[in-house]
């Protein structure tokens, strides 16, 4: 297929996962309020998948750092009657989507690859689900772009390709070589958030903080000083 790889941007406005989904599933970027109330009533249903309570032997760690983490955006009192995700909040503090994406990969039923900057990994969500289709994004540690399949640079996006076959290998053929490319030079040109070492400031309390984990801790030990603060920017 002759043709490049192209990175359509999605708008910076804390729904830039569930957009570059809209975008490379049906070509809109505004499919934020109809995503996120699929991971809301999926999240909803399935609570017991992703937070797991044991009285008798505690909570399992991911599931645990998964309720402290919904904790934050609800209260804790409310998780275990969660009827509203915010998926704004959630997605800030818990670094890649992963639930998201595989709730929307099975929505779908379509595998969704996203390619993290940093590291040049791949993460394929809806694996082994058999779907015949899959798409592509990409992700600097901060933030979700589409990747789309354009005859030339520089072509209208209404010439973008964004669905492609998966063939009998569980491969898309050539574009995903392609794909790899364009994000080992991003790689290069180091164009990706650092979330070990990024620096966050409150836009509200203007407090800084040094990586993730400091931040998730900063708001379990201060949540008087930082609850519902959610405009973190980051600053060098």
């Amino acid at each position: 297929m002759e043709g490049v790889v192209a990175r359509r941007v999605i708008p910076s406005d804390n729904s830039c996962l569930f957009n570059a989904v809209g975008y490379v599933m049906d070509h809109d970027k505004n499919k934020a309020p109809e995503l996120r109330q699929v991971i809301a009533a999926t999240v909803h249903l399935g609570l017991p998948k992703f937070i797991l309570l044991d009285k008798q032997s505690g909570i399992h760690n991911y599931n645990l750092e998964v309720y402290h983490k919904l904790s934050f955006a609800f209260g804790a009192g409310l998780v275990g009657n969660l009827l509203i995700y915010c998926a704004d909040f959630y997605l800030i503090f818990c670094g890649e989507g992963a639930i998201e994406l595989s709730i929307l990969a099975d929505y779908y039923g379509r595998e969704i690859a996203a390619y993290d900057i940093q590291t040049t990994r791949c993460d394929l969500y809806g694996q082994g689900k058999k779907y015949s289709e899959r798409v592509m994004l990409i992700y600097d540690g901060l933030h979700y772009d589409a990747l789309a399949m354009s005859p030339f640079d520089g072509a209208p996006e209404e010439f973008d390709q964004t669905i492609f076959h998966v063939r009998s290998d569980r491969t898309i053929g050539p574009i995903e070589g392609l794909a790899l490319n364009l994000v080992k030079e991003q790689h290069r040109k180091r164009s990706f958030t650092d979330t070990a070492r990024f620096t966050l400031r409150c836009g509200v309390c203007q407090i800084g903080v040094v990586g993730q984990k400091i931040l998730i801790v900063l708001l379990r030990e201060f949540p008087g000083r930082c609850t519902g603060h959610v405009n973190f920017q980051e600053y060098r």
